[in-house]
């Protein structure tokens, strides 16, 4: 190192030195150095100078810094400087600057707590560590996992996880992530769930082992050792859990700020539950034992919800409820135990509990012991002897300290129970084949007072130690030996003579085993013993100040030890009352029993007892066995500060863990040897620009760098070349960075010289010439310039002459003009206003008597002419009376006339008659009434009369004064109703005025709805069609599950078994509801097509789109024509409807409004009879109850006053419904008859009739009736006409409206033509020509719909004239069949023979026949025993055509079994032969085409016309006739989307073990990816023993494989559409795991990388568009990737960059960008690494996206598939059948 420091220590070297405060500052030496010179001068990184003295003792060289191309590497044995502040440093920048927690030292994981939740602990993480290489990705707890599962599974040894780290490092966290990796992963097979159980038992073990100190809200004070058990195919089996050192003092006592174990407080916490009673407890405050810490509660726990978490994981792991009630009863007593009080007596010597202790008898309650035995042995102790017994008293201390001793006992013994219980609950009786232990314990603790558990802390972190360095130099020599590099003994510290001093023969152990057994050990006799035994040890030291305590010399610090005083009483308590633990096992109920002491038969022996200290030292050395056995991976947990605050780094803290955690040591085991590693390859392209041409004659790589080597390094011993690798001593890297850097630092000067100098003469030439160009253009711009500026003076001041004067001479006149008005108006105004005045008051006065004169004057006129109209009109009238009299002598008039008089007389009699009937209907009903009401009357007179003789009490005259109170109520309720109801009533009269303006037609919004929400509606169909097939994968899993387990129980059971033959699929699989589109075909109607059957269902299809966007133009044009004429209607009928639509409708809605108003009259006297009849009820029957008084009689002639105004009230209701009634009677005849106008005689004999039963005047006019014949007659001629006029008129003016319309349409259909002639004139020729050919597609297209849709209906009038055929021609055979039939026993025999020959003679029909024996090989040939292969050179999808086909003949002989058999039988044995080819691609696609195309089949010839659009006449005739296979159709896409799942499944597992490789570490651009120095080393142990290493792909093998599936699909037959999903899920898979990958590898995370990237995913593009996919939606799924790479490549320094970036990156999640930022790595030193400002600004910037908090994409999502309808265009009678497959028993039909 010192040669190194010598070679570097000039001007700028970069060095560390010393800090008090950061331990260690980053400095830069101003002065070359000198060796002996005393003092070093440097530069702070503040530019602050500094004089550091050195000296080859006192204080040595400082320490160089790593160059900062090193400095954030995955891998702390990366760095080409391995010392103590290089390993800071690198921690600090990856934990603040790039929130990396995790860091490899080695074979170590150094985990530092975050103490905030990350999100890169979920399930997609686990998947992406899962089967990589631990040196591959970015250091992780799951990796460290990974790696010893993998470790099992290939070296079948058992592996062990050892996680250790001081009080709030996160051991337990990291613990419980490494069980969940295992939980994951290794799941188990069987229903057992034994990996939620082994997760479970974490709150139970965190309740009563973990509790609150200073540095950790959740504690663990206990070790664990779990060993997770797997069987042969590595599948979690069980699990068993080992505890150490229970940190049984805090039971008793708490520091301040801490607190007991989390139980005591979770259950005072529930204490209020109704089971918890019996317990006595209060809050925790109240309990010695709880209260010591003077802070019982936690901030942001809940203990009572913590504790129903504890109560439930002890159900689900097993533990009875009882169990559970004796356990909360033993924690309860030690709580009451606490609170026990202890006297003192006077003496001093005994001691004494007070009488009727509360606590003391809720212990014995709940342990069930006796109080006076209990009261008697916690103040005595027994002491044996050989030959007799003696009990003595104890004094108040020893007193107290056995009763803390018997608690501490007693919660031991209750831990160790449970956790044997829960081990016994994760047993199993399964052969465990291996297991993977992970080891939760302490790390090494040192405080101002340390106790006896301090002690065996640091005792077992000593024997970890060596146990850690041992294997890790057993490491360094097997990379040594497998690389044959000569092998030197490394030297480093052995912790042997630290153990020994512990545990040796006269050891700590032993000294202090042997004072415990003696009868009066004190501490002063063990601390002397100690003295005078190791005062010799190094490790081993006596403090000045004191007499009873010592020192131990630990690998990690000093560490003064204190006496154990109360390790003494313990003893003897626990010798006294409990058996040893291996003799006897605590009680199943959790009770202690000290009542069976009282009859002791013998003393105990004392040689069997076994200390506390003993019994740690005995599992210990267990545990070191057990690891030792194991293969070990270390995981070091750090503690960043003590304030628990987030992503704050404390050097201090961290370097005195990292000391204590022996992450120097391997540091320092690891500088002492050779710690950087290369690879021949790496090392060549790395380095190879410090090699000569004549270096590179050899194409042998290994031997070019090593005479390279041997020229840079002329030290031999600082390097070491292998058989794969090249071994460089610590800073050798340093140095041949530094020559590299020099290289291109000369390299680039020289370049840049050259470039410098050649632009700088360009520039000069260019500047020369522009100059001189410039001056002769300047010099003759300014001489025009000048001439123009003469001549432009000179017009300037003549036109300032001329300007100057017309503005004077405008403003002189304009004052003169102003001064010649005002003259004028002021002159005007005095001589008129004089006679103006005068005139009007005489036009006034004119106006007022001209028009008195004329009233007066047509008054006079009225009246004459109203003289003169009278006396005409009496002679008029007279004159007429005369000539009808004439007229009625007649004859025929009278016949007429009877005519007439008799139909009206019978009219009127039977008005007449129905009148009386409700007359005398009323009649009775008000006869009943008031009969009703008179005796009520009389019974309230009699009623009075009692009451006035019995008098009733005054309280039950209130409640008749209450009820009546509320009859008032309710009458005026029934009142407000009624307003309510003609409020009401008048509204809905004025609404009716209002109909025709709210009725608009909404046709155009209604149109742009639906096509804005055809979006949204077919993504809420692939999110549904998303949700129903992942159900369906959930039912195909555990179906294959059921399936398993079926053969699993049929293999288990003797004999054989017949399995149910008429099982049918169809039962399971045809529940769900279809919501493929495939069913949907082309129709005539297109609009129609989509009502019936829903957007929803609707195939995306051009066509059927353009239909719809054409229909909806002409529904627009239509709506807008109907719209003008109604609008036009509207308007000519306006009139009308104002005159008597609206008196015709008002009268109307009075008719209603009457009749509900009658109904709610009537109603409301009901409820008035009802409230009456009650009332009088009430008072009867209280009236028999009470006695007299004269209060009373008052009160009740008060209640006979309101009872007589209800009558009256109601009198008058009655009265107003008749009203109403007579009311509507008189009202509906005119309504009725005004309606409707008559149009013949009789309506017109009608009308006149009603008038004459309805108007007294016109009946006293006409009296005989004929005058009102004629009249009617003439108003009937009159409408007729009035109505023929207005039809006419109505129908001219419709066609104007037509002609106008049809005029309007025509100019809009002129302006867009000339709008499109001018856009198109403004346009070029180029652009003219595209833009009328677009023009002409558009009208080709809309002509060829219009042509389509003309052929459609075209077809459909043939289908329906064919059907009419057919129906025709069966009807005509039937009748032929008749009468042959008729005529059969008389035709002649040639007639039979002739039909035989007919039907012989058909054709093929495209069906096959067999027999039903015969259909188990029919299946066993087209299906089990099929291979893609024997059907290759036929036509695709053959199985699927020939299972139709007899499919076809059972329908046709109509034998519904068979077709359910072959149904059956077919989809049992293809879900077979899927389950047996699970992983053969060829064989699942060759499935998956042949069910889609049955599928098809099923859809093609189902008889449904919207599957049949496509079909030809001969495929139509072949469509299925009796039965109806939609549910199996279902069953059968069912089957596809299964199959179609178990190909992605398939295809992904082929392609996955490649991607990485091809997308992110071939080099597709060669020698563009520069290497970086990595140096470290790969873990031999994750990787393969091959010389060749792991598996490599290139992006070519990978664009093959997708080639060889795309090959396969297409030549099995597949679907296009199908083919194209299935490329872009795996395209999917490609972009998941390549991103996943690249936000999990710092080495990838460069621009090189990015290049690479860019360039395959292009070449995957190629791909795509080279096979016609591009379409398929694959290519946008490598848009998160394509980001990834721009992210890569991209500048990342300003504000601007961060901007650019921000909108780049669209398809990565915020927390994506940020991970790629801090991961970001230059490969030289020319590159910058990506500021942690830079990363915030992007932060701040990206805040309002809502984007997941998960980081990696989900590899596992699938696409929901989608299955369209494809029919076929072969025939089936044109099938071949190759005579190959041995189907011979099928018979052509």
């Amino acid at each position: 190192l010192t040669f190194m420091f010598l070679l570097h220590v000039f001007q700028y070297t970069r060095v560390w030195i010393p800090d008090t405060e950061d331990v260690w500052k980053a400095a830069e030496i101003v002065k070359d150095y000198k060796e002996g010179d005393p003092v070093l001068r440097l530069k702070l990184e503040d530019e602050t100078p500094l004089e550091y003295p050195v000296g080859p003792k006192s204080n040595p060289l400082p320490f160089l810094r790593n160059p900062d191309i090193l400095v954030g590497e995955n891998d702390l044995t990366a760095l080409s400087y391995l010392h103590e502040p290089a390993v800071l440093h690198n921690l600090r920048v990856r934990f603040l600057e790039s929130n990396a927690i995790y860091t490899y030292c080695g074979i170590v994981l150094v985990a530092i707590n975050p103490y905030e939740q990350l999100q890169i602990y979920g399930e997609e993480v686990i998947n992406a560590y899962s089967g990589q290489n631990m040196g591959d990705m970015d250091p992780h707890i799951f990796a460290v996992a990974e790696e010893a599962y993998k470790q099992m599974a290939r070296d079948e040894k058992n592996q062990s996880i050892i996680v250790s780290g001081e009080s709030g490092a996160g051991k337990t966290v990291s613990a419980k992530y490494a069980m969940r990796f295992f939980a994951t992963v290794g799941g188990s097979a069987s229903d057992t769930n034994v990996e939620d159980k082994v997760l479970a038992s974490s709150p139970i073990m965190e309740a009563i082992g973990n509790a609150k100190t200073t540095r950790n809200d959740n504690s663990s004070r206990f070790g664990k050792y779990i060993q997770i058990g797997f069987n042969r195919h590595y599948h979690i089996i069980g699990a068993n859990m080992r505890t150490y050192l229970l940190e049984k003092s805090r039971v008793v006592f708490q520091a301040e700020d801490e607190r007991n174990y989390h139980i005591f407080y979770q259950l005072c916490a529930s204490a209020s539950l109704p089971e918890f009673k019996d317990l006595a407890l209060t809050s925790a405050e109240d309990f010695t034992y709880t209260s010591l810490g003077e802070n019982i509660f936690i901030e942001g726990v809940n203990d009572a919800e913590d504790f129903k978490k504890t109560r439930e994981a002890f159900t689900l792991l097993g533990i009875k409820e009882s169990s559970q009630n004796s356990i909360f009863k033993v924690i309860a007593s030690i709580l009451h135990l606490g609170n026990v009080e202890i006297c003192s007596d006077r003496d001093g010597e005994s001691c004494h509990i007070a009488r009727k202790d509360v606590h003391l008898q809720h212990f014995c309650n709940l342990l069930g012991v006796e109080l006076q035995q209990m009261e008697h042995w916690l103040c005595h102790r027994k002491l044996a002897t050989t030959s007799e017994t003696y009990v003595k008293t104890m004094s108040t201390k020893q007193a107290t300290n056995a009763r803390d001793a018997l608690a501490k006992h007693i919660y031991a013994r209750m831990f160790d129970w449970i956790v044997e219980h829960i081990n016994l609950s994760l047993q199993t009786s399964t052969k465990q084949h291996s297991f993977i232990g992970v080891l939760d314990i302490y790390g090494f603790e040192t405080f101002e007072v340390n106790s006896f558990e301090q002690f065996c802390i640091n005792y077992a972190n000593e024997k970890l130690q060596q146990q850690f360095n041992s294997h890790v130099f057993k490491l360094e020599q097997e990379e040594y030996m497998k690389e044959q590099i000569p092998w030197t003994l490394i030297d480093f510290a052995d912790n042997q003579p630290c153990i020994d001093l512990i545990e040796a023969r006269l050891g700590i152990l032993d000294l202090l085993d042997e004072e415990c057994k003696v009868p009066k050990g004190t501490d002063q006799n063990w601390a002397q013993k100690l003295y005078n035994k190791h005062s010799s040890s190094a490790h081993f030291q006596k403090p000045r100040m004191s007499n009873i305590s010592f020192i131990i010399i630990h690998f990690a610090d000093k560490v003064s030890q204190g006496l154990l005083h109360q390790l003494f009483d313990e003893f003897q308590l626990v010798a006294d009352l409990f058996s040893d633990k291996d003799d006897v096992t605590p009680a199943k109920s959790a009770r202690v029993n000290v009542r069976a002491l009282k009859t002791v038969p013998k003393a105990p022996n004392k040689e069997h007892r076994k200390t506390v200290g003993h019994q740690f030292r005995t599992s210990l050395h267990l545990l070191m066995d057990t690891l030792n056995a194991t293969t070990p991976h270390y995981v070091r947990c750090i503690k960043p500060n003590d304030f628990k605050e987030a992503f704050s780094f404390d050097s201090r803290r961290a370097v005195q863990q990292l000391r204590a955690c022996g992450v120097l040591e391997t540091i320092r085991i690891s500088a002492a040897g050779y710690p950087s590693r290369w690879t021949y390859p790496d090392f060549f392209n790395r380095y190879r620009v410090l090699m000569k041409k004549s270096d590179m004659t050899t194409a042998d790589k290994k031997l070019v760098c090593k005479n390279l080597l041997e020229t840079l390094i002329k030290e031999p011993d600082m390097f070491q070349f292998g058989k794969t690798k090249i071994f460089f001593r610590a800073g050798q890297v340093a140095y041949l960075e530094k020559l590299r850097t020099d290289r291109f630092r000369s390299a680039c000067i020289k370049i840049q010289k050259t470039v410098r100098g050649w632009l700088q003469r360009i520039r000069y030439r260019k500047i020369r010439k522009m100059a001189v160009t410039l001056q002769r253009y300047g010099r003759g711009y300014m001489a025009r310039r000048y001439a123009d500026f003469l001549r432009q003076t000179r017009a300037a001041i003549i036109c300032q002459k001329q300007c100057r004067m017309v503005r004077e001479r405008r403003e002189f006149l304009r004052v003169r003009r102003a001064v010649v008005t005002i003259q004028a108006y002021a002159k005007g105004m005095f001589t008129l206003l004089k006679p103006i005045l005068w005139e009007e008051a005489a036009m006034i006065i004119q106006k007022n008597v001209r028009g008195w004169m004329q009233r007066k004057q047509f008054r006079r006129a009225r009246n004459a002419a109203i003289t003169i109209q009278c006396a005409f009109r009496r002679m008029h009238a007279k004159r007429q009376l005369k000539q009808l009299k004439i007229e009625a002598r007649s004859a025929e008039h009278l016949k007429k006339l009877n005519t007439g008089m008799e139909n009206k007389i019978v009219q009127l009699q039977r008005k007449m008659d129905d009148q009386s009937k409700e007359l005398r209907t009323q009649n009775e009903q008000l006869q009943t009434v008031n009969t009703s009401l008179g005796s009520e009357v009389n019974k309230l007179q009699k009623q009075l009369e009692l009451l006035r003789s019995e008098q009733e009490d005054g309280g039950q005259v209130r409640s008749l004064e209450e009820e009546l109170e509320h009859l008032r109520k309710e009458l005026e309720e029934a009142h407000a109703l009624r307003n309510k109801m003609e409020e009401e009533h008048i509204n809905e009269k004025m609404d009716l005025t209002q109909v025709g303006e709210g009725d608009r037609p909404t046709d155009t919004a209604h149109v742009l709805s639906e096509e804005v929400s055809s979006v949204s509606l077919q993504s809420e169909l692939d999110k549904e069609r998303e949700r129903y097939q992942n159900l369906l994968k959930e039912f195909s899993r555990l179906e294959q599950r059921y399936d398993n387990l079926k053969e699993e129980m049929s293999l288990n059971k003797p004999g054989h078994t017949r399995n149910p033959s008429n099982q049918s699929s169809l039962e399971s699989d045809s529940n769900y509801p279809s919501v493929s589109t495939s069913e949907i075909g082309d129709t005539e109607d297109s609009i129609q097509l989509v009502d019936e059957m829903g957007i929803d269902k609707a195939a995306m299809d051009i066509s059927l789109f353009m239909k719809l966007q054409k229909r909806v133009r002409e529904l627009e044009q239509e709506r807008k024509k109907l719209q003008l004429t109604v609008e036009k209607m509207e308007e000519l009928a306006k009139r009308k409807v104002t005159e008597q639509g609206f008196i015709r409708g008002q009268e109307t809605a009075d008719l209603a409004y009457n009749n509900l108003k009658r109904q709610e009259l009537e109603s409301e006297n009901k409820k008035l009879k009802n409230d009456l009849n009650e009332l009088r009820k009430t008072v009867a029957e209280r009236a028999s109850q009470n006695s007299s008084s004269n209060e009373l009689q008052d009160s009740y002639n008060l209640l006979l006053s309101q009872l007589k105004s209800a009558n009256e009230e109601l009198d008058a209701r009655k009265e107003e419904v008749l009203i109403l009634r007579t009311q509507i009677e008189t009202d509906s005849t005119p309504v009725v008859n005004n309606s409707k106008e008559p149009v013949d005689k009789e309506e017109a004999l009608k009308a006149y009739h009603g008038l004459c039963d309805n108007h007294q005047d016109w009946c006293y006019l006409n009296e005989d009736g004929e005058l009102g014949l004629a009249y009617q007659g003439l108003k009937q001629v009159a409408r007729l006409l009035e109505a023929q006029l207005q039809t006419q008129s109505r129908q001219h003016k419709d066609e104007l409206e037509a002609l106008h319309t049809q005029i309007e349409l025509l100019k809009g259909d002129i302006e867009d033509k000339q709008e499109k002639l001018s856009y198109m004139m403004s346009l070029s020729p180029e652009a003219q020509v595209e833009y009328s050919v677009q023009q002409e597609i558009t009208r080709l297209t809309n002509d060829n719909l219009d042509l389509k849709e003309l052929v459609e209906k075209l077809e459909k009038n043939e289908r329906k004239l064919k059907k009419q055929l057919k129906i025709y021609m069966k009807k005509v055979q039937e009748l032929e069949a008749a009468q042959a039939a008729a005529q059969s026993s008389r035709s002649k025999p040639e007639l039979i023979r002739q039909v035989t020959v007919q039907r012989k003679e058909k054709d093929f029909e495209g069906m096959l026949e067999y027999n039903k024996e015969n259909e188990a090989l029919l299946v066993k040939t087209l299906i089990n025993d099929i291979r893609p292969n024997n059907v290759s050179g036929t036509v695709p999808c053959l199985p699927a055509y020939i299972l139709f086909m007899c499919i076809r003949h059972a329908d046709y002989i109509n034998d519904d079994q068979k077709v359910e058999s072959l149904l059956t039988s077919t989809i049992n044995a293809i879900k077979k032969v899927l389950k047996k080819n699970n992983d053969d691609f060829e064989m699942t696609s060759f499935w998956l085409a042949n069910t889609s195309r049955l599928l098809h089949c099923l859809k093609q010839y189902s008889g449904e016309e919207a599957f049949m659009t496509q079909n030809t006449s001969k495929q139509n005739e072949h469509c299925l006739k009796n039965f109806d296979l939609a549910e199996y159709r279902q069953v059968l896409s069912d089957l596809s989307i299964q199959i179609y799942q178990q190909l992605i499944k398939v295809a992904e597992g082929i392609i996955q073990p490649m991607i990485v490789s091809a997308m992110l570490e071939s080099e597709s651009i060669p020698s563009l990816a520069g290497v970086k120095p990595m140096g470290y080393r790969n873990r031999s142990s994750s990787m393969d023993m091959d010389a060749d290493g792991p598996t490599s792909y290139t992006l070519q093998a990978l664009i093959k494989q997708l080639g060889q599936f795309h090959n396969i699909m297409r030549d099995h037959g597949l679907d296009p559409e199908i083919i194209g999903q299935a490329v872009r899920q795996l395209f999917h898979c490609i972009n998941a795991v390549t991103l996943n990958n690249l936000l999990l590898r710092k080495d990838v995370c460069s621009w090189s990388t990015g290049m690479q990237l860019r360039y395959n995913t292009s070449q995957l593009e190629e791909w795509l568009r080279g096979n016609n996919l591009y379409q398929s939606k694959a290519a946008a799924t490598l848009e998160p990737i394509i980001q990834a790479a721009q992210l890569l490549q991209v500048k990342k320094k300003t504000s601007q960059d961060a901007e650019a970036i921000c909108a780049l990156c669209t398809a990565l999640t915020m927390q994506q960008i940020v991970k790629i930022l801090n991961l970001y790595t230059p490969l030289n030193e020319f590159e910058e690494r990506v500021t942690v400002s830079f990363i915030r600004n992007i932060q701040n910037r990206l805040q309002e996206r809502n984007d997941p908090p998960q980081l990696l994409l989900d590899t596992k999502h699938t696409f929901p598939v989608l299955f369209p309808y494809s029919p076929s265009a072969l025939s089936l009678e044109m099938l071949h059948i190759p005579a190959s497959l041995n189907i011979d028993f099928l018979v052509r039909v």
